[in-house]
């Protein structure tokens, strides 16, 4: 609006139409409410007004769709709608859904302030800064449709005289123009105003917000489905394959004789019992077995059995949890327990915690040189973000000259006691 090329474009059209349309609709909407009322509270003496007057309640969407729909004409940002969908098919599910959110209260309020106070500002700008100054303008052509002595202007001025009709039609079409910025700028108030009653800004990021975490879980959830699939096609695949040729090149060694054979078949047996033993380390790291068939309480102790460090395990855990929760935990505990290992120089570590008041606690303590920085390549910024996806929180305390304490809650519930 700040340059002149604006009222040579489209958008005072546009604005003009946007206040037109609404002072037309507006009206519509003021008499067919206090009818639906009326007929509504006189009916409503024998029940049957009662439904009419639902439906009055309700009057605020199809408004507030039209409205968002309107706005295109001066707002070309998309408009958010904040209804959800119902949860089941049929009337009395949309129904239910409808009364029970704040956006159908909300634009009922949008509806009632439209009718009673929007509306005519919309007429009386589009009156005062666009009908008044072309019928200022047409002033000549008044003039000469008449007698060509007088016209009247808005029937408040009598003009007489070219000189005089001349002179109201350029101070019409200079009220023209500043009626072009005037209908601009109020076009661009009233659809601020429409936008934050019945599509605020927040709830469509705080819906965004909720969205987001929602596909986070669901990506997680599906990151854990792959990798105990991973897990399950090597260990019923190739593992058992290797497995399978560890017996097959043992037992031709044992036919060969003696020499050069026997030792390579030896060879090759030793080669593929490592390769067995790596693979079943990879698997173990991708979804370990005893996690999923016995739960975080057994995996948790495996991999206290695992590390090189002595671990005292003070994690009791009757119950399994949501199988996310679970993986994430054991994959924190196993980081906090190869950090330990690799660089804390500790010569004992303690895992304890258990599952109260809804929400998973653990802690792994050291009892090291302390100075750890979880950002500074440990691999517990990954497991932080992936706790935080699951509302949880990872805090590390590792002073210089130690302890080390790793502290981790997960909120969530049992599924199932262990078995």
């Amino acid at each position: 609006m700040a340059g002149p090329g604006f009222l040579i474009s489209s958008w005072p059209w546009r604005a003009a139409c946007y206040l037109l349309t609404g002072a037309l609709t507006g009206a519509v909407l003021l008499v067919g409410l206090v009818a639906a009322v009326a007929v509504g509270g006189v009916l409503a003496l024998v029940l049957v007004g009662l439904p009419l007057l639902l439906l009055t309640a309700l009057a605020g969407l199809p408004v507030a769709s039209l409205e968002r729909h309107r706005l295109r004409l001066v707002d070309r940002e998309r408009v958010y709608d904040p209804h959800v969908r119902p949860s089941a098919p049929g009337l009395w599910a949309w129904l239910t859904t409808r009364l029970r959110e704040r956006a159908t209260w909300r634009e009922l309020g949008h509806a009632l302030l439209f009718v009673g106070l929007l509306w005519p500002v919309d007429a009386l700008a589009v009156t005062l800064a666009l009908f008044c100054p072309l019928s200022m303008a047409a002033t000549p052509l008044l003039l000469a449709g008449g007698d060509g002595r007088e016209a009247k202007v808005l029937k408040a001025w009598t003009v007489t005289g070219w000189p005089a009709a001349f002179g109201m039609a350029l101070a019409g079409v200079l009220l023209l123009v500043l009626g072009g910025y005037a209908l601009g700028v109020t076009a661009g108030a009233r659809a601020g105003l429409t936008r934050m009653l019945i599509a605020p800004r927040e709830a469509e990021l705080g819906d965004r917000v909720v969205e987001l975490a929602r596909s986070r879980a669901r990506l997680v959830d599906a990151f854990e489905a792959e990798r105990r699939r991973i897990e399950r096609d090597l260990h019923d695949g190739a593992q058992q394959r290797l497995v399978a040729l560890s017996v097959t090149l043992g037992l031709a060694r044992l036919d060969a004789p003696p020499g050069p054979l026997a030792d390579q078949l030896a060879k090759a047996q030793r080669e593929a019992a490592d390769a067995l033993a790596e693979l079943r380390e990879i698997v173990h790291g991708i979804h370990p077995k005893v996690l999923a068939d016995h739960g975080l309480e057994a995996a948790v102790a495996d991999a206290a059995d695992r590390t090189a460090v002595p671990v005292d395990v003070g994690f009791r855990l009757p119950v399994r949890l949501p199988e996310a929760v679970e993986a994430a935990a054991y994959f924190v505990v196993r980081e906090a327990l190869a950090n330990v290992d690799r660089h804390s120089g500790a010569g004992r570590a303690e895992v304890t915690g258990g599952h109260r008041h809804g929400r998973l606690h653990l802690e792994v303590r050291d009892d090291g040189r302390g100075g750890a920085d979880a950002g500074a390549g440990s691999g517990l910024t990954g497991l932080a973000d992936r706790v935080s996806v699951l509302d949880g929180r990872l805090s590390l305390s590792s002073p210089p000259g130690g302890p080390t304490l790793l502290r981790v809650e997960l909120p969530c519930e049992p599924t199932d006691l262990c078995a």
